[in-house]
């Protein structure tokens, strides 16, 4: 069948009666087989995104139904076969055209001027670049997390949001692996990036791939590596990475300096101090197949998840 005329059934090769068990199994598999960062081509890796969106609500895959079957036109003659009406979705790939970069004015997906879909977050709140705030969670060490944290998300306002104007920033994210908090996550087209803060004393630190050593002292980062497995799991549209920014006593970008002495494991998390951090992620953001894209599903999922 062309591409663009394929039911939403179809993409997902499910049944119309699938469970939301089927659709959920066959969309991890379909995601990792079109995913961009795996090979995949884009457009069907939207195409793969927009059947999971549509058939795992069920009161959007309700409607859907009903539009496909009107859409259904009668077998011609002698084919045994129904013919689908051309899709006013169809993505279609052109060659030579140059590729959205991440300094591109965002888009939104799916559109908010589609009649067929529901927004799941007003135009004006996912506009905004900025969720929340680091917020005050317990008694002790309460103001030295709060201001590691907004020494964060000052660096990630100044640094990222504008060199990449659909990035998205939220603070405050619920760990979906136990009661704990995510300091930051960004979110840019389909990659996600979580982010814990630490505030240590100017030095040479080593990360070994489990914690930061310094002489003989030995600090831990924060475990971020399930949270982020975790996260892949519940987004397995996204490239998800975890990362920990050091900040030292003072403004100073390049403080504490931390080396890195085994390659081959590192807890799968990345550890940096500031300037790390404003280079690696920006360049993990912007990297990605559709970088100025806003998928606003998504977006809306992680907003639900803050404090």
């Amino acid at each position: 069948m062309a591409e663009g005329t394929s039911s939403h059934y179809q993409v997902l090769r499910v049944s119309v009666n699938a469970t939301e068990q089927e659709i959920k199994r066959a969309y991890r598999k379909a995601a990792r087989a079109a995913h961009p960062d795996h090979g995949g081509d884009p457009a069907v890796f939207r195409q793969v995104t927009l059947a999971y969106e549509t058939l795992v609500d069920p009161r959007r895959r309700a409607e859907y139904d009903r539009r496909y079957a009107s859409t259904r036109q009668p077998s011609a003659p002698g084919t045994g076969e129904a013919t689908a009406a051309p899709s006013s979705r169809t993505t279609v790939h052109r060659p030579n055209v140059p590729r959205n970069t991440a300094g591109d004015a965002p888009v939104y997906v799916p559109a908010f001027d589609d009649p067929l879909e529901v927004p799941l977050l007003s135009p004006a709140e996912a506009a905004r670049q900025v969720h929340g705030m680091p917020r005050k969670r317990g008694i002790f060490g309460a103001e030295a997390r709060i201001q590691r944290e907004m020494r964060t998300v000052q660096l990630i306002s100044r640094q990222i949001l504008p060199a990449i104007p659909s990035a998205r920033l939220i603070n405050g994210l619920r760990s979906p692996s136990d009661n704990s908090h995510i300091d930051h996550a960004v979110l840019a087209g389909y990659r996600l990036a979580l982010v814990g803060s630490m505030l240590l004393p100017k030095g040479a630190y080593a990360w070994d791939g489990v914690a930061l050593r310094h002489g003989g002292r030995a600090v831990p980062p924060p475990q971020l590596g399930l949270i982020a497995r975790h996260m892949q799991d519940i987004f397995p549209e996204l490239n998800v990475t975890a990362w920990v920014v050091v900040h030292g006593p003072d403004t100073n970008p390049h403080e504490p300096v931390i080396d890195r002495y085994r390659h081959d494991d590192d807890g799968g998390i990345q550890v940096v101090n500031a300037a790390g951090l404003a280079k690696g992620l920006k360049q993990f953001l912007s990297s990605g197949p559709v970088p100025n894209t806003v998928v606003v599903p998504v977006l809306a999922r992680l907003l639900r998840g803050m404090h």
